[in-house]
């Protein structure tokens, strides 16, 4: 399996009052954690979606080394998450050699390696299949597609990734985590500060 990592970044974090993807985490920050994981889990491909004029955000990917190539810019980031993984799908330069593309959220550094791990190795066995966590039977992200279930999503008319995965539950496959990061995202102080102790528990 040769995969690419999506990760969604461009929201405007008003909820949490500063950036989510440059709040501190370990010894850098929140986007560095989330490119160093999957850097180390053998991603071959990570691209970043982004807001446009959007300098700070701009300035940590320049420190991370992740090249202009990899960011890719969406012009509406107030459309929602699903108009950010539709940016992604309808780039035209994907090498063609990738066999799956990884749908991750950029405010969930507390999500343990473990279970991406976890994720990568259930996708080797369904390699067809649409593949996420679940908690309780409810699946979870990230989200891992097959190739030809990515591209679909240049041109669905499904109004949110919920949806559009609904359409192909015969496709999909889950397995059942442990991991209760995955249980919530960073959108208020009270959620970074819960994840800081959840990681600290840990």
């Amino acid at each position: 399996m040769k995969f690419a990592v999506v990760i969604l970044a461009a929201g405007a974090s008003t909820r949490m009052g500063r950036p989510k993807l440059l709040l501190p985490w370990r010894e850098g920050t929140v986007l560095a954690h989330l490119v160093a994981t999957w850097g180390k889990l053998g991603a071959a491909r990570i691209a970043v979606v982004v807001p446009p004029e959007s300098e700070a955000l701009a300035g940590e990917l320049d420190r991370l080394g992740v090249p202009a190539s990899d960011r890719i810019e969406n012009p509406h980031p107030q459309r929602g998450m699903f108009s950010s993984v539709r940016c992604a799908a309808q780039r035209k330069d994907w090498p063609p050699a990738l066999t799956h593309f990884l749908l991750t959220l950029g405010d969930q550094p507390h999500v343990i390696a473990e279970t991406l791990r976890a994720l990568l190795d259930f996708a080797v066995e369904h390699p067809d299949r649409i593949c996420q966590p679940a908690r309780a039977g409810r699946p979870r992200h990230p989200v891992l597609l097959p190739h030809d279930v990515f591209l679909e999503l240049a041109e669905t008319s499904a109004e949110n990734l919920k949806q559009f995965l609904l359409a192909r539950e015969s496709r999909r496959a889950t397995f059942e985590s442990g991991d209760d990061g995955l249980d919530f995202d960073l959108d208020e102080p009270a959620d970074y500060e819960r994840a800081l102790r959840t990681v600290k528990a840990r």
